[in-house]
Parts: structure tokens; sequence; C-alpha cells
């Protein structure tokens, strides 16, 4: 029979390598103490790692660095969101910067939160949660968001047959009806720009 340790060890497997998670993630069925004590066992034989305080991920290897990889912001974002029960969204240029669309790789990432401001430095890193209406709360899936508040922040007469490209490169395998039906609140203009993108995406 598996052990408490050993059944949270298998579901932080099933999410695979890079998943970054809180003690929240496994309760229930798991109480606060169990995975509390799984979590600091898993931690002390270095089979997942602490990010910050109740945040850890399950590295990610590279056999070309032959090191393992700092965790993605982006994870450690929706991690605290569902620790404290957040609704998140990226802010414009965090945004544009996850669309490969900012020239800058930068240190500070920006999400607007339904909870409180809150600043975390994760490495060398800024993580920064800024308490704003959110406007596009709504919103179901990372793309969607994604895209638009990059497209908000870019602004409508920035909008042009390079950057639907460029945007569309990035997008991968996404469902389009999905991602229609979910953004269809938007604004007309943002709405139809995200038409204009995946179907470049489905055409690419």
């Amino acid at each position: 029979m598996q052990t408490v340790s050993e059944k949270i060890l298998a579901r932080i497997y099933s999410r695979g390598m890079g998943w970054v998670f809180s003690k929240i993630d496994f309760i229930p069925p798991f109480s606060a103490v169990e995975v509390r004590k799984a979590l600091s066992d898993l931690s002390k034989k270095g089979t997942i790692r602490r990010v910050s305080q109740g945040i850890y991920h399950y590295p990610r290897y590279s056999e070309i660095l032959q090191q393992y990889l700092s965790p993605d912001i982006e994870q450690v974002a929706y991690a605290y969101a569902r620790k404290f029960n957040w609704r998140i969204q990226p802010s414009g240029n965090t945004a544009l910067n996850y669309l490969g669309l900012s020239t800058q790789v930068s240190a500070r990432h920006l999400y607007i939160s339904d909870g409180p401001s809150r600043t975390y430095e994760i490495g060398n890193q800024s993580l920064e949660f800024k308490h704003m209406a959110m406007k596009e709360s709504g919103l179901q899936y990372r793309e969607s968001r994604l895209l638009v508040q990059a497209l908000k922040a870019l602004g409508k007469e920035h909008i042009t047959p390079d950057i639907i490209k460029k945007i569309s490169d990035t997008m991968g395998n996404v469902s389009s009806d999905k991602i229609l039906r979910d953004s269809q609140r938007v604004s007309v203009w943002i709405y139809e720009a995200i038409k204009e993108i995946l179907k470049g995406s489905q055409n690419g």
C-alpha cells in the first residue's frame, strides 16, 4: 500500500518536470499536516526543490547544460495564485515578453491580481502582484489572457500583419474554438485581432 508521500510524489510525477506547486495543490484528499511532512521529506531528498516560502518545483534537468533549470516564473505566479485563491493575469509588458514580442528579457514579472499587492524575489528575478480591477477577469485560459493583455499593451494602431504573424508563430497547437469562445466579450478590435492570430497559427 502506498504511503501519503508516495501518493503525492506520484501526483507530482504525473504533472511532469517543471511543475510548480504548493501544499494547497494536494488538499484534499490529504491533510495539511500530511502534505507539509511529505513535501519537507521530498525536499530534503532533493526530489523537489523549494522555490520560496511554501512554493516548490519538480525541477527540469538540462542535458545540454548538465544542470537543473530554474523554475518558470509564469508557473510560479500561478502556483501563488492557487495557494492564495487569487485571480491573476499578466500585465501587458509581461505578456509581450512571454509571447516573444519584447526585445528585452525582463527580470521583473508583473501580474494584475484581485489579491493584495505583493513582491517576491525568485532567484535573480522579481515576481510582482499588483492589486487592480481586473476587467478581463472572466478569461479562463492562459492563451486568452496573454493575447488580450499583449494586444492591449501594443494598442490597436500597432497591430500590423507582421505583429499578427509573430504572435501566430508563438501560439503552437492551441484550440481556436476554445480561445475564441473565451474571449468573445473583449473589445471588438482585440477579438478581431485574436481571430487573425489564431487563423495564422492554424495555417502555419
